[in-house]
């Protein structure tokens, strides 16, 4: 299976208290795509890259994870940049410099599937081609990936988001989104009932809870997930690792349809990829595990 990733690749300047500022590559399609190939899973990612050092410190990432990258143009003035500040927990607020223009993307058909999420599937000008391409990969019988990974920072508009999850959701296999997303787009909503919802249409559902786990669902099945307990460095591309150890598993087993997987199943998948998710939270910034990482 060969994986197309479409959507922002940025470094992520990260300042913890008391320490000079670091930079970490990052943006939430970039860390998926990483995490991918890194899982052994064949992965492109279609993004904009400048030519300065914040991307070369990018192409550099994405050579060494084995990830091929799909240059798209124009190519910007300068690499995209996030200022990531951490709390004492871990946890991280984003401030965000962006360009997110591509005049065209990759043909999904050549592809057998396509992830995409974020700021990617909610910037214009780029996102309007990113949700024709959703269109597009529905029509042609390839799956999609989406997870929201709202940015208020970038947009505060709650229901732009809402707009944007509308528009792609009804074209996705696979919809993973935290809590904090959850909270944005159907405000109230209890994450289990949330979960069965979104699965009725037939996609797998994941929602991440932080250190208290997730719920996958598929059509009438519900699983929750304990979190392995860790000492955390920081949280930046926790949910970036469970997207690409769900998208690796799907592989694994040839894409099982979501109405296939039973509670036991989904157990197996939703601890696949909260062990993922501890590793990158264990270690400083987005550096999501290897395959060997994760086996026993």
């Amino acid at each position: 299976m060969t994986a197309l990733i479409v959507g922002e690749a940025l470094v992520d300047v990260v300042q913890r208290p008391g320490a000079e500022p670091e930079p970490h590559a990052g943006g939430s399609p970039f860390n998926v795509a990483v995490g991918l190939a890194r899982l052994d899973v064949p992965t492109h990612l279609a993004a904009q890259l400048a030519d300065d050092a914040y991307g070369d410190l990018l192409r550099d990432r994405l050579y060494e994870s084995d990830v091929v990258l799909d240059a798209l143009e124009p190519a910007p003035a300068r690499t995209s940049s996030a200022r990531a500040t951490l709390a004492e927990d871990g946890s991280a607020t984003y401030e965000f410099d962006l360009t997110w223009d591509p005049a065209a993307l990759p043909d999904p058909g050549a592809f057998e599937v396509v992830h995409v999420g974020s700021l990617g599937t909610s910037l214009e000008p780029g996102a309007t081609l990113v949700a024709d391409l959703v269109v597009m990969a529905d029509a042609l019988g390839v799956p999609v990936s989406f997870d929201p990974n709202i940015r208020l920072t970038v947009e505060p508009d709650h229901e732009a988001w809402r707009r944007t999850f509308e528009a792609i959701a009804p074209h996705a296999t696979v919809i993973k989104m935290s809590d904090e997303d959850a909270a944005v787009l159907f405000p109230g909503v209890e994450h289990d009932a949330l979960a069965q919802k979104l699965a009725a249409d037939g996609a797998l559902v994941a929602i991440t809870l932080g250190g208290d786990g997730a719920v996958i669902a598929s059509s009438g099945v519900v699983a929750r997930i304990e979190a392995p307990r860790i000492t955390v460095a920081d949280t930046i591309g926790a949910g970036d690792s469970f997207m690409a150890a769900v998208l690796s598993w799907c592989a694994a087993y040839s894409w099982p349809a979501a109405d296939e997987l039973d509670v036991t199943e989904l157990t197996d998948l939703g601890m696949y990829a909260c062990s993922a998710a501890a590793i990158t939270c264990s270690r400083p910034g987005a550096d999501p595990p290897r395959t060997v990482d994760l086996t026993p």
